[in-house]
């Protein structure tokens, strides 16, 4: 199994849920993913629940702040972009017309984060690494395989990221389009029409691959999801299904017709 040991900088490399109910949560993804829990302590009070594959670090789970708790905000996923100079990211969003939710902050002696929204209001966040370098399995079964961009103001996203992290971008033939960090594609964006409601904010999409994607949008139903997208083909490259989990947290799985890239630090000759 190839493990991630360190991700290059402007790459996605951590997701994590914010749920109201950790119990139920971690219930439902061990179901669907085999994931197991491990409960660690954060050193301002609650914990922070690594889900692990064989040991290994896939993403993580904290309980929903209580002011959102209490204005019934449903479980979401994050996602978090790696890079080693957090404070120069978050000048650069800043100047890119972004804001920062939460400041560069340090998290125990896992390393530094900040949480903050793109030019068109996007949340997502920024890692430098310490001691937790983020997930150590990806692009393999059940896990994080894909982060997509949903936005309605395609033009301004791709300004933003590009002056932020120097991503480059190209569209295909369907006018999805996809972002690379110094030559690695990693992650993609899609233009909202009529398909989303106007209740459907922008937001970072994330994908966990699966190997049946219809045995598991079943499976998650039996746990208590809800397939918003039932098993749809996603061109050429494979098959996707929308779920959302019993709190709300809304999630891809994706299964491929091919070879996906290998994690970070295994694509070289």
């Amino acid at each position: 199994m190839q493990t991630v040991e360190r991700y290059p900088d402007g790459v996605f490399c951590w997701v994590d849920l914010s749920t109201p109910d950790p119990e139920g949560a971690k219930a439902f993804y061990a179901g669907l993913f085999g994931w197991e829990a491990e409960d660690r302590p954060i050193d301002f009070g609650g914990v922070y629940t690594m889900l692990q594959l064989g040991g290994k670090n896939v993403a993580g789970l904290g309980e929903m702040q209580p002011e959102l708790k209490a204005q019934g905000v449903p479980a979401f996923w994050s996602s978090y972009v790696k890079h080693d100079d957090i404070e120069a990211i978050a000048a650069k969003m800043v100047a890119a017309g972004g804001t920062l939710t939460f400041a560069p902050m340090d998290v125990m002696d896992s390393g530094r984060m900040l949480v903050g929204t793109d030019a068109t209001g996007t949340p997502f966040g920024v890692w430098q690494p310490t001691g937790h370098i983020g997930a150590q399995l990806v692009n393999l079964p059940n896990t994080l395989v894909w982060n997509e961009l949903q936005t309605r103001q395609p033009d301004a996203a791709k300004a933003f990221y590009e002056a932020v992290f120097g991503w480059t971008s190209a569209a295909d033939e369907n006018g999805y389009v996809t972002f690379a960090a110094n030559g690695r594609m990693q992650a993609g964006m899609i233009t909202m029409d009529e398909n989303w409601g106007p209740e459907v904010p922008h937001n970072w999409s994330v994908y966990f691959m699966v190997e049946d994607v219809a045995a598991k949008a079943a499976l998650a139903e039996q746990l208590g999801g809800t397939i918003l997208v039932p098993p749809t083909p996603a061109g050429q490259m494979g098959i996707f299904a929308v779920v959302q989990d019993p709190q709300g947290g809304v999630f891809n799985v994706m299964s491929f017709n091919g070879p996906v890239d290998p994690p970070p630090g295994y694509d070289r000759a």
